[in-house]
């Protein structure tokens, strides 16, 4: 997605040789125009596949995912990373590593909003090692829920997840998919 490249040889900001730094537009600030764009390219791609819900993460999933769930008219969960008073304890949950934040946070669905038969989109904002996304994987899993694809804003096809994926046989698409941070500057895959 051209559009998304731009804005990321623009304004994103390489951190070592396996960060990128999206905040200005993608994951602390938001830019809406963007983000519609994106949702409207998700749904263009996984047009053809039946979907009853869309699922993410807590918290930089939830922009993409809501306007990938207005563009196909379906609702938007995402898992939440710390239980509240009001969430009851009978969820679905997994535990996932953010290599960013060094920190493993227990995410959790509750089972109201997740059910057996429920055909699910996957939307994260990063692909690298994959550990949202299996932590995503196992939620549905356990609801018996049928994942009928990924959809990732950016992939860092240097780290093992799309491998993981392309082993479990699910459709991914990824707008942006980044070969390598060399001296500071993104290089992405043609």
């Amino acid at each position: 997605m051209k559009l998304l490249e731009d804005r990321i040889r623009r304004d994103g900001r390489v951190l070592g040789t396996e960060v990128l730094k999206v905040d200005s537009f993608l994951n602390h600030q938001i830019d809406p125009e963007l983000m519609a764009a994106i949702g409207e390219e998700f749904a263009r791609l996984f047009a053809n596949n039946k979907i009853d819900k869309i699922l993410t993460v807590e918290s930089s999933g939830i922009a993409p995912a809501v306007f990938t769930g207005l563009a196909l008219h379906v609702p938007v969960v995402f898992a939440r990373k710390n239980k509240s008073l009001t969430l009851p304890d009978d969820v679905w949950t997994a535990d996932v590593y953010s290599f960013t934040k060094n920190v493993t946070n227990h995410v959790m669905i509750d089972h109201r909003f997740l059910m057996a038969g429920e055909n699910v989109l996957l939307i994260d904002d990063f692909l690298a090692n994959g550990q949202a996304i299996e932590g995503l994987l196992s939620i549905a899993q356990q609801a018996k829920a049928e994942v009928v694809g990924v959809g990732i804003v950016i992939e860092k096809t240097f780290q093992k997840g799309r491998q993981l994926l392309d082993e479990l046989g699910i459709e991914v698409e990824s707008l942006a998919r980044i070969k390598s941070f060399d001296n500071g500057k993104v290089t992405f895959l043609s």
